[in-house]
């Protein structure tokens, strides 16, 4: 495969130099980043002077495990049963926060007038897959049992992940197909996380960028999967593009830069969507790399993802009142 790549968007690439942003996933970073990480942002910094009431809840779970810390965040004010932004947090899942880019999520479900939940799910590698999925079942679980106390529509339930959050909400609709309740009403998979075997052409293509990269993706899934990563032993609920079935999945939105690892992986998972008679929105940007739009979020290409992602929203928010 030659190393020639499509070129990175001359805004983006006049602000962020990938070079520098190689990251090596060992136990050592992944402990530095997380402390480095919190408490940021804060709850006071969230509620935006009063824009949304934010409480705090622990979903229980069944006895020797940790209940799951979820953030319910309602626009201030609103009244009757909102729509829900079910927010997965990126970071590869081995590191990020229930608060990460969140302010962004509220910026989304200030626009289409929602509520939030962002999931506290626990992280790789002290807590390999199933124990991220669990947590965001038992969430999701606990918000349809609880829908009279937190005014919110059990029926108009949107999954949003980002990056490894992706994963998750990827192998979160494959589970709730499987079980048939609840159904989320769509899904937003934003450079999701949807393959462990790093065998795609981009993969190839963009090893010797920096950024979120074939060898950084790699030690995420090997922390998330141990020994079963690149083996048929590893679930689709894990890894959502090993599922040999992608029918009857609820309307998603896939998005992924041109320049990065992970683009056809998720050009393929929509393809095959279609090929299954469902219902998948596909954008790729042209010159965007991983996460692009949280570096420069001014760009102009940050600023026209954010805008197809509010539009996809409106339309399938649209589609049940």
């Amino acid at each position: 495969m030659s190393a020639v790549t499509p070129p990175i968007d001359a805004e983006l690439a006049a602000a962020v130099d990938l070079d520098t942003l190689r990251i090596s996933l060992t136990h050592e970073f992944i402990t530095e980043c997380r402390a480095a990480a919190a408490p940021s942002p804060t709850l006071d910094d969230l509620r935006a002077d009063g824009a949304f009431t934010i409480e705090e809840h622990l979903a229980p779970v069944s006895e020797g495990t940790a209940d799951v810390p979820l953030l319910v965040c309602r626009p201030a004010g609103a009244v009757g049963r909102l729509p829900v932004l079910y927010y997965l947090h990126g970071g590869g899942m081995v590191m990020g926060h229930a608060r990460q880019n969140l302010d962004y999520v509220l910026q989304l479900a200030k626009a289409v007038h929602v509520a939030v939940v962002s999931v506290e799910y626990r992280l790789a590698p002290e807590h390999p897959h199933p124990a991220a999925l669990e947590d965001c079942l038992t969430g999701l679980t606990w918000i349809t049992t609880h829908v009279l106390d937190l005014g919110v529509d059990p029926e108009r339930i949107v999954l949003l992940g980002l990056s490894g959050g992706g994963a998750l909400a990827g192998g979160l609709s494959l589970l709730l197909r499987d079980r048939l309740h609840p159904r989320p009403l769509g899904q937003m998979l934003v450079c999701p996380m949807l393959d462990d075997r790093n065998n795609t052409p981009s993969a190839a293509q963009l090893a010797h960028l920096g950024g979120w990269n074939p060898a950084t993706n790699a030690a995420a899934w090997n922390h998330v999967l141990g020994d079963r990563r690149g083996t048929p032993a590893v679930p689709s609920y894990a890894a959502p593009a090993r599922a040999e079935d992608v029918s009857g999945l609820p309307p998603t939105y896939l998005e992924v830069g041109a320049v990065e690892m992970l683009r056809d992986e998720v050009v393929t998972f929509a393809t095959r969507i279609w090929s299954a008679g469902g219902d998948a929105e596909l954008h790729v940007f042209p010159g965007g790399f991983h996460g692009f739009d949280f570096f420069v979020p001014a760009a102009v290409l940050s600023r026209d993802a954010r805008a197809a992602r509010l539009n996809w929203l409106r339309r399938t928010l649209a589609t049940r009142r």
